[in-house]
């Protein structure tokens, strides 16, 4: 016995046999699946309160009276998940030990979920490092997860043992898994593509890891309000993540500022400025069926405890104490922080770096490591593939080559070589704005080593270009090298710039005679004194207004190009326009770079764990579940399209989706709406060239034509409908915010009108997540995906919305365009202006020639009238007029595209009012969702970009 001299209580420690001390495997061993089993007994100790009052304990169903008679009925597998369960609550606790309520139950469950990963993972790191083959990196600045829980025991094929361990302790899986907060480590499409990729990349077995950054309060939490969208922090870390484990014994250095000095073996050395510390948290990705789990490496920042200036602590300056820790921390708060002010420009760019230099530092170590003592860097490119998940990642091309050059002694040209191998570059957008410029004074600054570097690559593209071009045709070289070089608005070096000199005109002029300046001023005889001889008096009497000279910027979109060996879009469309339209004086330099990969979602998250009622169907009729890995065999379904009894259980599965989105609409907005009505949804982040705006002004054109009507009239011309919008808005983009309060508010007038009832129903999700998709998708009967054409890169949301059986109204834009030759044409329903014709468009509405359909004026003058609240929305309206200018001039075509959206809304109405017609075509865009896996995307990429291969534990 022990007693506790603080606290007044004895504990009675005694080694115990109880089923609680176990830690125990998680598969059957009847099961022919290929997940590790762990068994191992270990020494536990019972501790017992032998004073103040009584605690309440886990209920432990195995071990407690009658616990032979319950193991009786308990398969194996459920029994030992229970034990690990209960082994967690006790002695892994986050919680207090007085109740064992939902969120208690969360955590020990994740936390037996992870000791299965552990071993699997533990494994797979192993067993790569000893076979040391070609391994790809994938850097990404976002990883939008979601959940973790469900897809775990999923890909471990557990998920009826852990449901039947928890129903024994008191709870459901489903309430467990509720309690989970999504990872807010993402925003949109960018993130949830690469969390696809790492399921398929462990999926399929292939020797990969993911990294990003840790952010600590995400992007936001959205709230919505009477005033609109408004946002706090995210509270996704405040009670822990079960998922990640802390590597404190894995950290780097990362260096801001500082100088450049020249060492006395001629090198060049970064010194000085501002250092912290990237810490590693890993975070395990299993695959599906198969023991490979990889890893999500996410870096925290810190700088080291020395650093807290306690002399000035002491004196009462806390703040000034803690300057150096809030600086390091503050880089991973938040995803995207704004930055319109120059400290958030200086964030953005730390946070850039800091991603970069630590994943390299940690690849390059694990190079050094497995060659022993004989590395040859002319082998990294068979060993590591980079792959920068768009422009953000784009500083790892100056940081391999300054780690190269400046810290293992390598030549400009050999390090240039391995660069170049080495990393490849996805590019994800054809918006200008999102093509990332930095300023170059800032860069400077704050990377001053990088800065060098990329002149010197910007120096030696110039000579690549003037080697291949030559110097016959000036004006062609001169806009080549303006289209085409990683420094912006900067002077050429002078032994090319003299091949564009101009003669200089003769200052002496005739009497009378006009003199012209240089650029746009002109300077008569009036306003310039006599000529002077000297040139300081020439200077004197130059009376030109002074021009400010653009910034000098640094394109990373440019810097990519140039330094990898390949570049790919998303989607055959966008790889098109990549090469004719945003890069098309490098694919005329470089054809081999540039290719297509088209990308793909996860069948087994956005489909068979989402949807288990759909999956059983599709089980049942195709007649295996192999379609889970196969997703081909989804093709089979197209030879039922047509029976009447998958027609029935089809739409029951639809049915019990809806259900379940109804009430959880009920739950988070209040609002009740009809199962029996269409559910139309558009979820997606907030952004003009996206156009929510095209969908409610639809919306509202169909609420002002019912109003106009009789009951029966409405009726008759429409079918019921609930039109669901989810998706935050940048903070600060204004205009994105206007566009979410007129949905809310459109939605508040018709969901209160008497008039409409359930024909007609509006509801914004707020804070829309990946959980949140999860229920929407596979209850979702149309939606919409209606960019502008040829501004969407590929989308994903379009695949999972087919794959579920959801019918698609869209513009053939990104992978629209093949989502729709995969489904046939007559299950899609199309509108709008095509991608070849919008610059057209454009230059027609400049010039005045652009006439506006009479029902978009309807429309936006019953929007102004007041219908839908006392918001002025002119400036949000402002844009869709006018013939040009900034925030004017209708970019995004909402006015051009309108009559023909809705006209194809009628032929949607009309669709669904014959169920036979619409349940086929819900089958068919299943059956034709196949080639939108990841697992097809993923393969591309590694046969094509990476070279590598499959690597498969036994």
């Amino acid at each position: 016995m022990a007693t506790s001299s603080t606290g007044g209580v004895a504990v009675a420690i005694s080694r115990c046999s109880s089923a609680t001390a176990r830690l125990i495997g998680f598969t059957s061993r009847s099961r022919s699946s290929n997940v590790l089993l762990l068994t191992r007994l270990k020494p536990s100790f019972c501790i017992r309160c032998v004073s103040g009052e009584p605690k309440q304990r886990v209920r432990d169903p195995v071990t407690e009276e009658g616990d032979l008679e319950i193991l009786r009925s308990f398969p194996l597998e459920a029994a030992s998940i229970a034990s690990s369960i209960q082994y967690h609550a006790e002695f892994t606790p986050l919680f207090s030990p007085e109740n064992f309520e939902s969120p208690k139950a969360f955590f020990a469950t994740a936390q037996s979920v992870r000791d299965a990963l552990i071993i699997n993972w533990n494994a797979t790191y192993d067993f790569h490092e000893k076979m040391n083959v070609k391994q790809a990196y994938y850097l990404s600045m976002e990883f939008l997860q979601g959940r973790a829980l469900l897809n775990a025991i999923g890909n471990l094929k557990l998920t009826g043992e852990y449901a039947e361990a928890l129903e024994k302790l008191g709870h459901t899986l489903e309430s467990v898994a509720s309690q989970e907060p999504d990872a807010a480590l993402g925003n949109g499409g960018l993130g949830r593509l690469a969390s696809c990729f790492l399921d398929s990349l462990a999926t399929l077995n292939y020797p990969a890891w993911g990294y990003g950054l840790r952010y600590k309060y995400g992007l936001f939490k959205q709230l919505i309000t009477k005033d609109g969208q408004e946002e706090v922090a995210e509270n996704w870390l405040e009670i822990g993540n079960p998922w990640e484990i802390a590597r404190n014994d894995v950290s780097y250095p990362v260096k801001f500022y500082g100088k450049v000095v020249t060492r006395s073996d001629g090198k060049r050395s970064w010194i000085g400025g501002e250092d912290i510390v990237a810490v590693a948290h890993d975070v395990p990705i299993p695959g599906y069926q198969t023991k490979t789990t990889i890893n999500l490496r996410l870096w925290s920042t810190k700088v080291p405890s020395d650093q807290l200036d306690l002399f000035a602590f002491n004196a009462g300056e806390h703040t000034k104490a803690c300057e150096a820790q809030a600086n390091a921390e503050k880089i991973c708060y938040i995803l995207y922080p704004g930055d319109e002010s120059e400290e958030g420009k200086i964030l953005r760019l730390k946070q850039q770096y800091t991603l970069c230099s630590a994943s390299l530092q940690d690849i390059i170590s694990r190079f050094e490591r497995r060659s022993g003592g004989n590395v040859k860097w002319e082998e990294l490119p068979d060993k590591v593939a980079v792959q920068m998940n768009d422009t953000h990642p784009t500083l790892c091309i100056p940081e391999l080559m300054r780690t190269l050059m400046d810290l293992k002694g390598m030549s400009w040209e050999e390090a240039w070589k391995i660069t170049q191998r080495t990393v490849a570059y996805t590019n994800h957008t054809v918006l200008p704005e999102a093509l990332e410029k930095w300023s170059y004074d800032l860069m400077q600054r704050l990377l001053p080593r990088h800065v060098e570097i990329i002149e010197m690559i910007d120096e030696q593209l110039v000579g690549d270009i003037i080697s291949e071009y030559g110097t016959s045709n000036p004006e062609v070289l001169e806009k080549k090298l303006a289209a085409m070089r990683i420094l912006e608005n900067f002077d050429l070096p002078a032994s090319v710039a003299k091949l564009f000199a101009k003669p200089k005109e003769s200052p002496i002029v005739e009497t009378g005679e006009e003199v012209e300046a240089c650029d746009e001023a002109t300077i008569t005889d009036k306003d310039e004194p006599a000529l002077k001889e000297t040139q300081e008096e020439n200077k004197a009497v130059n009376l030109e207004p002074v021009s400010i000279p653009p910034p000098k910027m640094v394109r990373m979109a440019n810097l990519c190009v140039v330094g990898g060996h390949a570049v790919n879009g998303v989607a055959e469309i966008h790889s098109e326009i990549v090469k004719e339209e945003v890069f098309n004086d490098f694919f005329q330099l470089w054809p081999e770079k540039f290719q297509n990969k088209t990308n793909g979602v996860t069948p087994r998250r956005w489909i068979h764990f989402c949807n288990p009622d759909l999956s059983a169907v599709i089980t049942k009729w195709i007649g295996t579940n192999d379609w889970v890995l196969k997703t081909e065999k989804l093709a089979e379904l197209r030879k039922f399209a047509d029976s009447e009894d998958l027609h029935i259980e089809w739409r029951a599965a639809k049915r019990s989706n809806k259900t379940k989105v109804a009430s959880f609409l009920k739950q988070k907005t209040g609002y009740s709406v009809n199962p029996d009505a269409m559910f139309d949804i558009q979820i997606k982040r907030i952004h003009e060239y996206k156009r929510q705006l095209l969908n409610i002004l639809g919306i509202v054109y169909r609420y002002k034509k019912m109003k106009e009507m009789t009951a029966a009239e409405k009726e008759a011309k429409f079918v019921p409908r609930v039109c669901i919008f989810g998706g935050k808005a940048f903070s600060t983009y204004v205009q994105a915010k206007r566009i979410v309060k007129l949905i809310t508010d459109v939605g508040a007038t018709i969901n209160h009108d008497p008039d409409i009832g359930d024909l007609l129903k509006v509801v914004f999700l707020p804070d829309y997540n990946v959980s949140a998709a999860e229920l929407l998708i596979p209850a979702s009967e149309l939606s919409q995906h209606i960019s502008t054409a040829g501004m969407e890169a590929s989308g994903t949301s379009n695949m999972k919305f087919a794959m579920n059986g959801c019918v698609l109204i869209g513009t053939l834009d990104g992978a629209n365009v093949e989502i729709r030759e995969e489904v046939g044409e007559d299950n899609f329903f199309l509108f709008g202006a095509r991608a070849h014709e919008i610059a057209q468009l454009r230059k027609e509405r400049a010039a005045g020639k652009f006439v506006a359909d009479e029902r978009f004026e309807e429309v936006k003058e019953f929007v102004k009238s007041g219908a839908f609240g006392g918001n002025n929305y002119d400036e949000l309206l402002g844009a869709l007029e006018g013939n040009e200018g900034f925030g004017r001039g209708d970019y995004f075509l909402v006015g051009k595209d309108f009559p023909s959206y809705i006209e194809c809304q009628e032929k949607v109405d009309d669709a669904y009012q014959n169920q036979k017609r619409w349940t086929k075509m819900s089958i068919l865009n299943t059956a034709g969702s196949y080639k939108f896996s990841s697992d097809r995307t993923i393969h591309e990429y590694a046969n094509d970009i990476w070279n590598i291969e499959p690597l498969q534990i036994n």
